[in-house]
């Protein structure tokens, strides 16, 4: 059987712990085929990013054209998007040519600390791709500026009608890096296997969970290092 292709629209991250570098890992690990765009080239590490280049919006569009006039997209996980022309370019696609596909929105706007990383125009463009975009999968900091509320800090908090609630013990590790890119790359590359998006969520969780489990074998950086994205592929601390 042919792969899914999955496709990530994010920015780049040189450590690969997160961004297009983690999404491509994530893609690999569970089966699928991954190709990417770029929307923005940063410089960081596991320690912090200390710089941000966006990519031009007509660039960004040319990647996007020349992929998709010749390869086919079975799911797309959109990531970075650091201003509001960016996002609404992006927005074009996802109406138009990614209109059908599996799209996983990863809406990255408020680092967990609750930091903000767009400005206002730019999350209320991020806001309007929520209508064209299957699964979204924001932090709680996130979720409170998607709906206009406070952070929700318990899980009661987060509760509406309809919800199914995921649960899984935390994993005693610091290296947690990417893991928002990590999850919603996942979704992306699993949902065109799947018959429904509870059982891609679950196979997700589960996934990045051991990933997580084996983090700390990795020993990358000095600061919150990546997930183990091959964690499958070793036995006995060796690659097959």
């Amino acid at each position: 059987m042919k792969p899914p292709v999955a496709l990530t629209i994010a920015g780049s991250d040189p450590s690969g712990g997160a961004g297009i570098q983690a999404d491509l890992k994530t893609f690999s690990a569970l089966g699928a085929y991954g190709t990417s765009v770029v929307t923005a080239l940063t410089a960081q590490a596991t320690t912090g990013v200390t710089g941000v280049h966006e990519v031009p919006v007509d660039f960004v569009r040319a990647q996007l054209d020349t992929l998709l006039a010749d390869v086919r997209i079975d799911a797309v996980k959109i990531g970075m998007l650091s201003s509001a022309a960016l996002a609404a370019a992006v927005g074009d696609y996802l109406r138009g040519p990614l209109a059908g596909r599996f799209r996983v929105l990863d809406p990255v706007m408020v680092a967990t600390s609750g930091s903000r990383l767009l400005a206002d125009d730019a999350v209320d463009a991020v806001r309007a791709l929520l209508p064209y975009a299957d699964v979204i999968t924001p932090n709680l900091p996130e979720a409170g500026v998607l709906t206009g509320r406070d952070a929700a800090t318990t899980v009661a908090g987060m509760r509406e009608e309809g919800e199914h609630c995921f649960a899984m013990p935390r994993v005693p590790t610091a290296n947690t890096h990417g893991t928002g890119c990590n999850l919603s790359s996942a979704l992306a590359a699993l949902q065109p296997r799947q018959s429904d998006w509870i059982r891609t969520v679950a196979a997700a969780k589960d996934w990045l969970t051991a990933a997580l489990r084996r983090a700390d074998s990795l020993d990358i950086g000095a600061g919150p290092g990546p997930v183990h994205h091959f964690h499958e592929h070793t036995t006995g601390g060796r690659w097959i």
